[in-house]
């Protein structure tokens, strides 16, 4: 009995990283905790005899999960032609930011959003790279280049050779490299707090400034808030569209929180976390600002209580 509930525990001590790949692969909290649970649902499905059979019940588990994702992937092309306005992944709180500035922490400590780890491949710069690859380039550069694991195991969920896996892992990763590194966190923190106090005095001058003239803002209200349904393109109608946002919404509170790992703003009302918005900065100015809208995807930022 001591063996069957040693592995027992292994199979659910596997979890916290199978959210982690399904995140990373899905951009969505909720699709990849259904993912994972599907996975498992799947595990518990087969005989003792077979699951005795299997060496490693962490990488069956992670194989099942990847394939979930990928179906999902391949679906998730048909839905998000159908999806009202421009599709963003879900955005990330950091809980102990909260507990930190006092008051109740977003969402509950079970959260599988608690569990994935905020390093720059869950950052929504990075996350949107993803998106524009192929399901087989997700898979196989999350599982290769974030994950570590072999091609002979991504040949498994693919269902390709490794070599194969090895040229979808290195096109993904020319698209990865096409886009610049990072800003510094603490360079960052500066930028989108100057963004913060020019919002707050809609000095309208001082947004200009801090915006790149060829800046991009891209909103994600899913059709369920009124938002910018195509992407708004220069530095200048940026900031234009920001203060017009101040003017209908007396009484919005900026909050200074991380996004995914990297600092960014939420903006919330009678305190309801209305938007989250995340910043790509290069050069000590914003290029890329993706404000998520949608309440679906805004469910762990929920103030519990």
């Amino acid at each position: 009995m001591g063996t069957v509930g040693t592995n027992a525990d292994e199979i659910a001590g596997e979890r916290r990283q199978l959210i982690n790949v399904a995140y990373r692969l899905l951009g969505s909290v909720t699709e990849a905790e259904d993912a994972v649970q599907d996975a498992y649902t799947r595990w518990y499905g087969l005989s003792r005899s077979r699951q005795e059979e299997i060496r490693s019940p962490g990488a069956w588990l992670t194989t099942v999960t990847s394939r979930i994702c990928l179906d999902l992937l391949g679906s998730a092309r048909a839905r998000r032609e159908r999806y009202v306005g421009a599709w963003l992944p879900e955005p990330l709180p950091d809980r102990a930011e909260w507990d930190h500035a006092g008051g109740a922490a977003p969402a509950g400590p079970a959260d599988p959003a608690d569990q994935i780890v905020r390093d720059e491949s869950v950052t929504m710069a990075f996350l949107v790279v993803l998106e524009s690859m192929t399901p087989a380039e997700r898979v196989a550069f999350v599982l290769h280049d974030v994950f570590r694991y072999p091609f002979a195991e991504i040949g498994d969920v693919l269902g390709r050779t490794p070599a194969a896996c090895k040229q979808l892992a290195a096109s993904a990763r020319r698209r990865v490299d096409a886009e610049r590194a990072p800003a510094a966190a603490a360079s960052q923190a500066d930028v989108v707090r100057h963004v913060k106090e020019a919002w707050e005095t809609k000095d309208i001058a001082a947004l200009v400034g801090l915006l790149n003239p060829a800046a991009v803002m891209t909103a994600d209200g899913g059709g369920m808030v009124g938002t910018v349904l195509r992407p708004v393109e220069g530095g200048a109608r940026i900031a234009q569209y920001m203060i017009a946002i101040a003017d209908k919404a007396p009484g919005l509170e900026l909050l200074e929180r991380s996004v995914n790992g990297v600092p960014g703003l939420v903006a919330q009302h009678t305190g309801v976390v209305m938007t989250v918005a995340s910043f790509d900065v290069s050069d000590g100015r914003v290029t890329r600002i993706w404000a998520v809208r949608n309440p679906e995807k805004l469910r762990p930022w929920v103030r519990a209580g």
